[in-house]
């Protein structure tokens, strides 16, 4: 098979391009240059967001591609602009989207069928789920039945660039008192970076068209399960204080951002964690268990230098107020 990846260096692409590669494709990268390709790879330079920047696609492989995998999160016309460029040149176009495009609050157990906000391929700067909506309708008008809407969640595994399992992991390995929040047994729902890129993958040696919700069923792990999970693989000499959400958000604590990964029930919540995968399970979707993930992750990070540098500044509990919470709440059940 041969794959072009839109990207490719970091996170999703990278993931795609490294399962790509074990299973003997032949696996382009189309970007700028800037960060390093996985060895294996053939890369094309260009800047899809420059005038003609796509043109060189035209030159680089006289046959084509048998599909694409597009990550593309900025303005739609970037997605438009793509699809024009690679549709007589690929079988199928891949679209990594995301469970954003539906209408917030989407309700538990929405599935693919459920309301989506409006937005236009022709779009330029547009806040995220009209950017990803955007990119759908792009693909979609160019490509018809040969275009795949991959609408994913929350995304975790090695090279996390968004840095919420990262920062967890940190904050365990430095030990102490942990504030975990509750409530304990709250279900979870998310992917593997790995079994987003296999499920893809898949997709397309199967003929897969339209949009399928890619992440794990409703409850695949607990935010309990997650996080001792994290004082196991560390090593850590590390406490977890588990508090209720009443008294987290009463302490001015954000969900998703002060404490990753997190979110109190109620809409957002369900919006994220309670989606309706089951037309994406018929179709072969895997999903391993959250003790490989945070293991794995783990151990990537113990290669990847710096790891201050994969959390972006605002994500996670200052230390000081972390301490001050701690001193001042009672923990819960």
């Amino acid at each position: 098979m041969r794959l072009l990846i839109l990207g490719g260096t970091e996170f999703v692409g990278r993931a795609v391009a490294e399962e790509a590669l074990r299973r003997g494709w032949h696996v382009t990268l189309f970007n700028r240059g800037r960060k390093e390709a996985p060895p294996g790879v053939a890369s094309v330079c260009g800047d899809r967001t420059s005038p003609d920047g796509l043109s060189v696609l035209e030159k680089s492989r006289q046959d084509g591609w048998d599909a694409v995998i597009d990550t593309w999160d900025g303005a739609p016309r970037a997605v438009r602009d793509a699809a024009l460029v690679l549709q007589d040149r690929t079988a199928r176009y891949v679209y990594i989207s995301s469970r954003s495009v539906y209408t917030y609050p989407a309700a538990a157990g929405t599935a693919e069928d459920g309301p989506v906000v409006a937005a236009s391929a022709d779009a330029e700067d547009v806040d995220y789920p009209q950017a990803k909506r955007g990119g759908e309708l792009a693909v979609e008008a160019v490509f018809g039945e040969r275009a795949v809407l991959a609408r994913v969640g929350l995304i975790l595994g090695p090279y996390e660039n968004v840095g919420r399992l990262p920062w967890w992991l940190r904050r365990v390995a430095d030990g102490g008192a942990v504030i975990a929040p509750g409530p304990r047994d709250l279900p979870l729902q998310y992917i593997d970076v790995r079994d987003l890129a296999m499920w893809s993958l898949d997709a397309v040696q199967q003929g897969l068209a339209g949009a399928y919700n890619v992440v794990s069923p409703p409850g695949h792990t607990t935010m309990e399960e997650l996080l001792d999970t994290c004082v196991k693989v560390t090593g850590a000499a590390a406490l977890l204080h588990w508090v209720d959400p009443e008294a987290l958000l009463a302490a001015g604590i954000e969900p998703w951002t002060g404490l990753p990964i997190w979110l109190p029930p109620g809409d957002l919540y369900d919006t994220l964690h309670q989606g309706d995968v089951s037309k994406a399970l018929a179709s072969g979707l895997r999903c391993r268990p959250v003790s490989e993930t945070v293991a794995d992750t783990w151990a990537w990070l113990q290669t990847a230098g710096d790891s201050s540098s994969l959390i972006p500044p605002g994500l996670g509990l200052d230390p000081s107020i972390e301490a001050k919470i701690l001193a001042t709440v009672t923990p819960g059940g």
